[in-house]
């Protein structure tokens, strides 16, 4: 992934030198398992630790591959150039390349798991800070982008709340499904190394030993775990198409913040941007490009292909380094973002009144008015708010209809906005607690 969409920390775990520190560290807790089993001498694999402070030349295991054409045999003359070609004879025994990228790949997804686990964790302190900051903060509530009836600002804050709450247990369950290391040989049936090395290199490395695999991992788990990332992407943009939406000038109930010396357009000077969620949006769109690749690497010819291969070199770090930009900008955004309720209560008050239609409906329908003739009584009336910007409690008075099915003094309680909110502590408390 390029700089500008990019954080260090996760960069770092999909770096060359990263990786290489991963394969090592298999290849040498295997050592260790099967000197405990007498497959190898002790001596042997307790050479292969002087390594342990090495740092992989990254420049000469590529200067290998270029003759070998094979990254994990370059790495292996790589690492016996410092362990020296008799004391590492034994490294690799009865192991197969994917044994070692395969457990390497889920080691990288799990750390970037964890990373993404704690930036929604993050999320969700900046989402419930100002649910609570704006519980009882009135704004309209719009369907098909019309204004319908009023709700509040917390209660939108709290919404997106729960849905990121969700995608948490879904990065923890894609992330437990990841966890899995195999060391099982060619074709993953054990024949040429004991499951007792796949058992100890997994404990290791903090993974669970896959229960079947073949030459590879089933690929079901990274699909699962990449689709999971997909849909907390398109939960970012559902966040960020709303604060746009909010921001755009016949609405400014709400806007990204603006920073001292930010500049707006190049040929504006007046202009304040969504640039920020508008980014997200798009950053959310190339997150998914990686869902549709991650399943079909699921089907792979009998017990391998590398058609996955390729695919994953670039949807793993590419997809978990700018899921990791997004949510942290995405925090960030919330953070500061700015909230204007007076244009809240403008915007619902263009149109007086008109949010509180249903209410004089059903109102009508329990004075035994029928439901058909309730719904043209109050349309007849909502239309000639919408026509003439009247106002739609003056016109429901001055129906003498609507007045005689419940009378003026129902008529002014119907329009009351605390009828709206009476049951947010309510909504709060299933979403916080």
């Amino acid at each position: 992934m390029i700089p500008r969409y990019s954080r260090p920390e996760m960069v770092a775990i999909w770096s060359p030198e990263t990786k290489f520190r991963i394969w090592y560290e298999i290849e040498a807790h295997a050592c260790d398992a099967m000197a405990d089993l007498g497959v190898i001498p002790r001596e042997n694999a307790d050479a292969v630790w002087k390594a342990k402070d090495v740092e992989f030349d990254v420049a000469r295991i590529d200067e290998i591959e270029a003759v070998t054409k094979h990254d994990v045999i370059a790495f292996l003359t790589h690492l016996a150039e410092h362990v020296g070609s008799d004391e590492a004879r034994f490294v690799h025994q009865g192991m197969t390349s994917s044994d070692v990228l395969d457990t390497c790949f889920n080691v990288q997804l799990v750390r970037a798991a964890d990373i993404l686990i704690a930036d929604v964790e993050g999320l969700l302190a900046a989402l419930k800070r100002r649910a609570l900051e704006h519980k009882d903060t009135l704004r309209v509530g719009r369907s098909h982008g019309i204004h319908a009836e009023p709700t509040t600002m917390g209660l939108t804050f709290a919404r997106f709340y729960a849905e990121m709450d969700r995608n948490l247990t879904r990065l923890r369950t894609a992330r437990d499904e990841i966890s899995t290391g195999a060391i099982s040989g060619a074709i993953g049936t054990f024949a040429n190394v004991d499951p007792r090395v796949e058992a100890h290199v997994c404990e290791k490395l903090g993974l669970t030993p896959e229960p079947i695999s073949t030459q590879v991992i089933p690929r079901d788990r990274h699909a699962a775990f990449f689709a999971a990332l997909g849909v907390v992407a398109s939960s970012i943009e559902n966040i960020a198409t709303e604060i746009r939406h909010m921001q755009r000038t016949e609405v400014l109930e709400g806007a990204e913040f603006f920073s001292m010396g930010q500049k707006g357009s190049s040929a504006m000077p007046h202009k304040k941007n969504p640039i920020l969620t508008e980014n997200l949006t798009g950053l959310a769109r190339t997150i998914r490009m990686a869902v549709v690749p991650a399943m079909e690497n699921v089907a792979l010819w009998h017990e391998r292909d590398i058609s996955h291969s390729s695919v994953e070199r670039m949807i793993g770090p590419d997809t978990t380094i700018t899921l990791d930009f997004a949510l942290s900008r995405l925090t960030g955004v919330i953070d500061k973002m700015l909230i204007f309720p007076d244009n809240m209560l403008d915007n619902m008050n263009k149109f007086p009144g008109l949010v509180m239609s249903q209410r004089v409906l059903l109102a009508l329908t329990q004075a035994g008015v029928s439901r058909e003739d309730a719904y043209a009584m109050v349309q007849r009336n909502a239309l000639k708010v919408w026509e003439h910007r009247t106002d739609f409690k003056e016109e429901l008075l001055a129906d003498k209809n609507v007045v005689a099915a419940l009378g003026a003094d129902e008529i002014e309680e119907k329009f009351d906005m605390g009828y709206h909110t009476k049951h947010v502590d309510t909504i709060f408390k299933r979403v916080f607690g």
